[in-house]
C-alpha cells in the first residue's frame, strides 16, 4: 500500500467535474510503460500529485496452503520470481490477448492496492507505434478498467510528457514545437501544432532497452570476460551511474561459480553505452525525422525549430542529457537548438496526462 492514499472525493487545485451522483470526479494520468508504469492523482490535500510507480511486470504464483493462484507485481514480482516474472509490454503494447489479459490483471492490481476511485476521469498516454492491434489492446484494458466511469481519453506519450518541460500548466497545448521521447522501446518523435500531433516518427533501433543490452557486451569486454551480468542489471547500471557531467567509475562485486567473489571496476562501458546512443538519436531525428517534417510541413518545421525541442522518457533522465543532446543536435543542423525537459522526465508523461485529465473533468 502507498503511503500516501488520496481520497476518493479529492479534486485538483482547480475545481473538479461533478459526476451524476454529485461527487466530484478525480482527475487520473496513466502511462503503462513497457519499463515502468505511473500513475498520477491529486494528493490528500489537492494541491501535490499522488505518484504511484512500480516496474511493469508481474508474477503468479500458488497459494502452499490453499492452493489459490496469488499475484505479485513490479519490483516485488522482479525481486522475488526473476525466473517466472513476465514483462508484458516490452514492445510497449499488449500485442496479443494473453498479454491483454496480464496487463488487464497487473492494471486492475494496481488499481486495488492504491485505491484509486472508480469515479475519475482518466487519460492515459499512448506510444507513437504504428500497432493497431496493440493500441486497440491498451485501450480495452483501461477502458475496462474500474476506474474512469466519468471519462476516459488518450493522448500520445510525447505531448504529455511535453506538457511539464513548457510550464505549470497546459502551455504547451498552444505551442508549436517538436516532442522526442527517449524510451524504453523506443524513439519516438512529433511535431505539434497547438496540440495536434504531425509527422509522428518512431524507430525500434535506437532504445534505453539498447543500451542495457549494450553495457552489458561492454562489461564482459571490459573485464576480459570474466564479468557477465544480465539485462537487469545493465539497466540498474545505466540508472545509477550513467551521468555526461560527474560520471565516476564504479565497483561491484559477483560471485564465482563454485564460491568465492570477485570484485570489478567499470571505467568505460556505461558511458560508451550512452554516448553511443546519444549519438544514434541524434542522427535519426537530424537525418530522417526532421527532413520528412520539412518535407511535409515546412512552416511548421521553421518555427518548430525556432522554439525549445522538449525531451521526455526514461533515457532523458539520465544527468546532462539535455545538454548535451543540444550541443550534438546543433552541431548536426549547424544551427542553435534550445532542448528542455522536465525535473523528472520518466514520470512526466502522467504528470501532462493528468493536467490534460483535470481540466477535462473540471470542463465536462
Amino acid at each position: 500500500m502507498s503511503d500516501e492514499d488520496a481520497d476518493d472525493d479529492t479534486g485538483s487545485e482547480s475545481d473538479a467535474g461533478v459526476s451524476s451522483d454529485g461527487a466530484a470526479a478525480v482527475p487520473v494520468g496513466v502511462k503503462l510503460g513497457s519499463t515502468r508504469t505511473v500513475i498520477a492523482l491529486p494528493g490528500e490535500h489537492g494541491t501535490e500529485n499522488r505518484i504511484i510507480k512500480t516496474l511493469t511486470c508481474m508474477a503468479t504464483y500458488e497459494d502452499a496452503l490453499t492452493g489459490e493462484e496469488k499475484i505479485l507485481y513490479g519490483e516485488e514480482a522482479a525481486r522475488e520470481y526473476p525466473d517466472r516474472v513476465e514483462y508484458m509490454l516490452r514492445s510497449g503494447l499488449p500485442e496479443d490477448a494473453d498479454r491483454a489479459e496480464m496487463t488487464k490483471t497487473f492494471f486492475e492490481a494496481i488499481i486495488d492496492e492504491h485505491d484509486i476511485p472508480a469515479n475519475s476521469g482518466v487519460v492515459y498516454a499512448i506510444p507513437t507505434i504504428d500497432n493497431p492491434t496493440g493500441l486497440e489492446n491498451l485501450q480495452n484494458v483501461i477502458e475496462n478498467s474500474s476506474i474512469g466511469l466519468e471519462l476516459v481519453e488518450s493522448y500520445p506519450e510525447s505531448l504529455c510528457g511535453s506538457i511539464p518541460a513548457f510550464g505549470d500548466d497546459l502551455e504547451a497545448i498552444d505551442e508549436i514545437f517538436v516532442a522526442v521521447n527517449m524510451g524504453s522501446t523506443n524513439l519516438e518523435a512529433s511535431a505539434y501544432r497547438r496540440g495536434e500531433q504531425l509527422s509522428p516518427f518512431t524507430t525500434g533501433a535506437v532504445t534505453g532497452n539498447e543500451v542495457d543490452r549494450m553495457i552489458a557486451n561492454y562489461v564482459e569486454e571490459e573485464t576480459q570476460g570474466r564479468v557477465n551480468i544480465d539485462n537487469q542489471t545493465a539497466r540498474e547500471y545505466k540508472e545509477e551511474h550513467a551521468d555526461f557531467v560527474d560520471f565516476e567509475p564504479f565497483t561491484d562485486i559477483i560471485q564465482q561459480p563454485g564460491g568465492g567473489s570477485h570484485e570489478f571496476t567499470i571505467e568505460r562501458s556505461v558511458m560508451d553505452a550512452v554516448n553511443e546512443y546519444l549519438d544514434d538519436a541524434v542522427d535519426e531525428l537530424a537525418n530522417t525525422f526532421l527532413p520528412e517534417l520539412a518535407n511535409d510541413y515546412m512552416k511548421v518545421y521553421q518555427l518548430a525549430l525556432d522554439r525549445p525541442i522538449a525531451i521526455t522518457g526514461g533515457m532523458a533522465c539520465i544527468p546532462g542529457i539535455v545538454d548535451e543532446f543540444e550541443e550534438r543536435l546543433s552541431a548536426e543542423l549547424n544551427r542553435d537548438i534550445d532542448v528542455i525537459a522536465a525535473d523528472e522526465p520518466d514520470i512526466a508523461p502522467t504528470i501532462g496526462a493528468q493536467r490534460i485529465a483535470a481540466r477535462l473533468v473540471e470542463t465536462n
